[in-house]
């Protein structure tokens, strides 16, 4: 009776002992695919992180050349380019008075270069500019009946000269009105006095033209002449000025651009930097999560409890290292079970 109690409570002991080494189930999951495509598909989050920033630093930057590139290459060049119209117009107006006055082939041919380069100006401006088509049209329009009258008067003044007496009393009348203006000049404000100076001139211009003209229809040519130079004039100012507003608005839409850019990135950066530290922490534990639940299970193994279950799902390295893991448990369980004692039969003999 007393060994079969001993070998009661020793199985009651082996069995305490067990308990006490048997610890919960282990599961270890490795979902997904391997543990080398689970680094790729972190380095490659890691990496798309960065992508938002660079694609809107990409964007801005288009963005303010496409703006830069309308200003330099159209907008600026089409105001410098009106601009050198009206030269080109006074160069050719002077040429034509020279020679209305001399009758000189020099003259008329350095109108005619001025000419070809204005139209070569416009028909630039025509090009670089097509919002502008209505007024480079009409300003070649211009060039073209300057240029047709400019042939007429020379076809009329071909065998024909000035009358010197009709000069010379040009010339007299505008050097008194020219002395009277100086005798005044110490009443005058500066403005009134330039622009008296100016009538002048053009007064003299006027009258040089006419003197050289001595025909009607020769005259009335060089009056629509005139007229044609007035427009160029205008039409060549007007495109300078308005060439010069789209430079003011392309040059306030690049800085509005500019402190956009700034805002956004900005932000986007911040944004990125806390979704980066956030993916710092989550992502390796991911990666490594399954190598320590494995690790878990095999400490739990060399403590003694082989009652360890795999719960083993998705493929990969990992995987099939948990498989080998089993085995060994497994095998090393058996090997222990087959090395263990049986336990003693309790004797139930009476004294």
């Amino acid at each position: 009776m007393v060994v079969g109690r001993q070998g009661a409570l020793g199985l009651k002991a082996r069995s305490m002992m067990r308990q006490r080494f048997h610890l919960r189930r282990v599961f270890v999951l490795t979902r997904g695919t391997s543990l080398r495509r689970r680094v790729a598909y972190s380095l490659a989050i890691v990496r798309l992180i960065l992508v938002p920033v660079i694609l809107l630093t990409i964007y801005y930057l288009f963005a303010m050349g496409v703006i830069v590139d309308r200003i330099v290459r159209v907008d600026a060049t089409v105001a410098m380019q009106a601009e050198r119209a009206s030269i080109q117009m006074l160069d050719a107006r002077r040429a034509e008075h020279d020679y209305l006055l001399l009758q000189d082939p020099a003259a008329l041919e350095q109108a005619r270069r001025a000419l070809d380069g204005l139209k070569k100006t416009a028909e630039s401006c025509q090009r670089l500019e097509p919002s502008e088509a209505t007024t480079t049209s009409a300003l070649l329009a211009d060039i073209h009946f300057y240029r047709e009258g400019m042939n007429r008067v020379a076809t009329k003044l071909k065998h024909g000269g000035a009358p010197l007496n009709q000069v010379q009393r040009v010339v007299q009348d505008y050097e008194r009105n020219l002395n009277g203006l100086l005798a005044r000049a110490g009443h005058l404000s500066r403005a009134q006095l330039l622009q008296q100076l100016h009538e002048q001139t053009r007064t003299f211009d006027a009258g040089i033209a006419a003197a050289g003209a001595q025909d009607p229809v020769v005259e009335n040519l060089a009056q629509e002449m005139d007229n044609t130079s007035d427009s160029v004039m205008a039409l060549s100012t007007g495109l300078e000025e308005r060439s010069w507003e789209r430079v003011e608005r392309d040059h306030h839409r690049a800085l509005n651009l500019f402190h956009r850019a700034e805002w956004v990135v900005g932000i986007i950066s911040g944004l990125t930097l806390l979704v980066s530290i956030w993916v710092s922490f989550v992502l390796p534990r991911e990666v490594v999560r399954p190598l320590l639940e494995l690790k878990d299970a095999v400490d739990h193994a060399a403590a003694g409890n082989y009652e360890i279950e795999f719960d083993l799902q998705g493929k990969g390295e990992v995987v099939e290292l948990a498989k080998s893991v089993r085995e060994l448990i497994a095998h090393v369980r058996e090997k222990k079970q087959e090395g263990d004692p049986s336990p003693p039969k309790a004797n139930t003999t009476q004294d």
